[in-house]
């Protein structure tokens, strides 16, 4: 009987106790500093963020909004990784790309968010700025990952199966991309991650018309303070969902990799 080694993620196991005692400590340290401080409009408690977070999902824009912000997050995310995983593949078979690629990846990857914000402020409508953003922050990774993958598969494989003329899309299907699957699933994670944070920021600056980004600064401006840690709490909740959820997906592709 074949017995998998694959571990599930903790969150799946006993160890997802952790995670909510580490949530219960943060909100004990919040409560207790809020009591410190004793101001709303600097830090307001978390019981008084909770009713915020009631008061918004009760609104007939709240649904909208945080559609509109995830979409963009969603459209930014799959053109960076559509796009990462083409250009990856180009860059790790064809040395001649990737020395004619790899300045341009670099460039990308050092630009500060606010400064690729800006430009998109000046190329897009506001609607778009975040998905520009989301995209071109998240691509590097995924590229980058697609490109060590290649770089990590067995010399000897690839002669072997050049010996035996193997054909070049069963090269790609049966090697390139189980090697390139372990880099991908730490990719996906992180490139989603920071093209969510991207997104409510590029949001904030370009203020398209349902946005969480636009509710956070409208929030600030008002110095409804309440609804900027609400409007934040959201965001965060959203984050570690998906994520959860990509961990997931990427515990069942694994699984299924080892199994096969």
């Amino acid at each position: 009987m074949k017995t998998s080694i694959t571990k599930k993620p903790s969150f799946f196991q006993n160890e997802g106790i952790y995670t909510i005692i580490s949530f219960l400590f943060l909100l004990s340290a919040w409560k207790m500093i809020s009591l410190v401080i004793s101001s709303e409009i600097i830090l307001p408690s978390p019981e008084n963020t909770a009713i915020s977070m009631l008061n918004l999902i009760r609104t007939k824009e709240f649904f909208i909004i945080i559609s509109a912000s995830f979409q963009r997050g969603l459209l930014g995310f799959t053109i960076s990784f559509v796009l990462g995983i083409f250009f990856g593949f180009l860059s790790g078979l064809s040395r001649v790309f990737r020395s004619i690629f790899e300045p341009f990846l670099s460039v990308i990857r050092t630009t500060p968010v606010i400064t690729v914000i800006l430009i998109a402020l000046i190329w897009f409508k506001a609607s778009n700025v975040p998905v520009f953003a989301s995209f071109l922050m998240a691509f590097p990774i995924i590229c980058t990952n697609v490109i060590k993958g290649i770089d990590n598969v067995d010399k000897k494989i690839l002669e072997m199966a050049k010996i035996f003329r193997i054909n070049k899309s069963r090269v790609i299907r049966e090697i390139y991309i189980p090697s390139i699957l372990p880099f991908m699933a730490a990719a996906v994670s992180s490139a989603f991650g920071i093209g969510w944070k991207v997104v409510i920021a590029a949001e904030v600056l370009s203020q398209p018309k349902y946005a969480i980004g636009t509710s956070l600064q409208t929030s600030k401006v008002y110095l409804n303070i309440n609804d900027v840690f609400a409007w934040t709490t959201y965001a965060i909740l959203i984050g570690y969902i998906i994520e959860r959820i990509i961990r997931f997906a990427e515990y069942k592709t694994m699984k299924w990799k080892k199994e096969k």
